[in-house]
C-alpha cells in the first residue's frame, strides 16, 4: 500500500467528480464519458498503430497511462477512466482471450457445462493481484500524470477505474464471444442453477479483485459495468445476477487506504436496465449510471426519489451525430432532468462511438461546463 492515496495526495477528494459522487453538488457539474480512452481520437489511432494488440496495449503501463490521459487534455473532462477492458482480468488468470476488431472479446474456449465450469473455478482469484503488476503499474504511472495535469488546471483531476459485472463476464465466457440475446447465459441461468451460481460467484471474485487492484494503486472512483444486464427478466436479475454484483464490489470495501478514510466512490451502471434501476441500486453504490432510454427524473422517481443517491448519465450518444442546437438542447435537458437526485455526473448514457468527431464532444464538456441550474 502507498503511504497515501491520490484521494489525500493529490486532493482528488475534493474534486467535481468525487464531491458529486459523494452527493455534494458542485457548482460546475462534472463530465465525463464512457469509452473515452481511444476510440474517436485520431491520436489514440496513431499510437495504436505502432502494434500490438489491444489487450498488449492494456498490459503496456506506458501505452495504457497515454490512451488514459489524451481525452483529458483534448476534451477538458473532469476525470480519466482508466484504459482496459472487462475481460483483462481473465486474461490474466490464464484464459485464452482476444478482442477481434469489429467484433468484441473471442474466447477460444466458451464455458458452458457444469464440468468446464467447475475447471474454471478451480482458478485462484488471487492470480488477478500475483500478475496484474503491469496494471498497478499503469495505473500508478497514470495517477502521477494526472496530478501534473491538475497543477496545469489548477483542479484535481481523478482517476475512475472499472470492471465488468459478473453477468455480462458470464455471457461473454458462455458464448464464447458477443451475442445479440446472450440466450446461452439466460439459459443456463435456469438448466443449471447450481453451476451458474459457482460461475458467477467466482467472476465476482475475479472482477472484484481487478477492480480492487485499480483502487489500491491510486483510482479515486471505480465503475461497475454490466453491459448485458438489461436482457434479464427482473426477477431473474434478483435471483441470479445482483448477488454476485454486489459481492464483486467487497474487495474494494474491504481495502484500507491511508489518507482516504472514506474509501472510494462506486458507481453502478448498466445498459436497457431501466426495469431493474432500483434492484441495481440496492447494493449500496455511490451512483447509479442510467442509460438514456429513461430520464434522469424518471430514474430518481424509480429508486425512490434518489435522496441519497447520485446519478450519471444520460446524454443519448446518437446526439453526438445530431445538429448542434438540437444537441445543446439535448444536454440542458439531461442537466435539468438530473436536478432530481442529490447530485448529477453528467456522462453519455453508454460509450462514445468510434465515428465520433472529437470536436463534438470538446464542445459537449464546454456546454457542461458552462451551463448553471435555473
Amino acid at each position: 500500500m502507498p503511504s497515501t492515496h491520490p484521494l489525500a495526495l493529490h486532493d482528488t477528494a475534493s474534486s467535481r467528480l468525487v464531491q458529486a459522487l459523494r452527493g455534494h453538488r458542485p457548482e460546475v457539474t462534472p463530465v465525463w464519458f464512457m469509452r473515452q480512452a481511444g476510440r474517436s481520437l485520431p491520436e489514440y489511432r496513431a499510437l495504436r498503430a505502432t502494434g500490438g494488440s489491444m489487450l498488449d496495449a492494456c498490459l503496456d503501463p506506458a501505452m495504457a497511462s497515454e490512451i488514459t490521459l489524451q481525452p483529458v487534455r483534448r476534451h477538458g473532462v473532469d476525470a480519466a477512466v482508466f484504459f482496459s477492458d472487462i475481460v483483462v482480468p481473465l486474461k490474466l488468470v490464464g484464459l485464452e482471450v482476444e478482442i477481434v476488431a469489429g467484433r468484441g472479446p473471442v474466447f477460444t474456449e466458451p464455458v458452458r457445462t457444469a464440468a468446464q465450469i467447475a475447471d474454471l473455478v478451480r482458478i485462484d482469484p488471487a492470480l488477478i493481484t500475483e500478475r496484474g503488476e503491469e496494471v498497478a503499474a499503469a495505473v500508478a504511472r497514470t495517477t502521477e500524470l494526472l496530478a501534473d495535469e491538475s497543477a496545469l488546471r489548477g483542479e484535481p483531476i481523478p482517476l475512475i477505474g472499472f470492471a465488468g459485472a459478473p453477468f455480462t463476464l458470464a455471457a461473454y465466457l458462455v458464448e464464447g464471444g458477443p451475442s445479440k440475446d446472450h440466450l446461452g447465459a439466460r439459459s443456463l441461468i435456469h438448466s443449471d442453477p447450481a453451476a451458474w451460481h459457482d460461475l458467477t460467484a467466482w467472476l465476482a471474485e475475479v472482477t472484484g479483485r481487478f477492480l480492487a487492484l485499480q483502487v489500491q494503486a491510486g483510482a479515486s472512483a471505480g465503475q461497475l459495468f454490466d453491459s448485458w444486464a438489461g436482457a434479464l427478466a427482473p426477477a431473474d436479475y434478483r435471483r441470479a445476477v445482483l448477488p454476485a454484483s454486489a459481492a464483486a464490489l467487497e474487495p474494494v470495501r474491504a481495502l484500507e487506504l491511508p489518507g482516504a478514510p472514506e474509501g472510494v466512490p462506486l458507481i453502478h451502471f448498466g445498459v436497457g436496465t431501466g426495469e431493474i434501476l432500483a434492484d441495481m441500486a440496492s447494493i449500496g453504490v455511490d451512483a447509479l449510471g442510467v442509460d438514456y432510454r429513461v430520464p434522469l427524473d424518471v430514474a430518481a422517481e424509480r429508486v425512490g426519489g434518489a435522496s441519497d443517491l447520485t446519478l450519471q448519465g444520460n446524454l443519448d450518444p446518437a446526439m453526438l451525430f445530431a445538429p448542434a442546437e438540437a444537441r445543446e438542447a439535448a444536454v440542458h435537458a439531461a442537466l435539468e432532468t438530473g436536478r432530481a437526485a442529490r447530485a448529477h455526473v453528467f456522462n453519455l448514457g453508454h460509450g462514445v462511438p468510434m465515428d465520433t468527431d472529437p470536436d463534438v464532444l470538446t464542445d459537449l464538456v464546454r456546454t457542461v461546463h458552462d451551463w448553471r441550474a435555473r
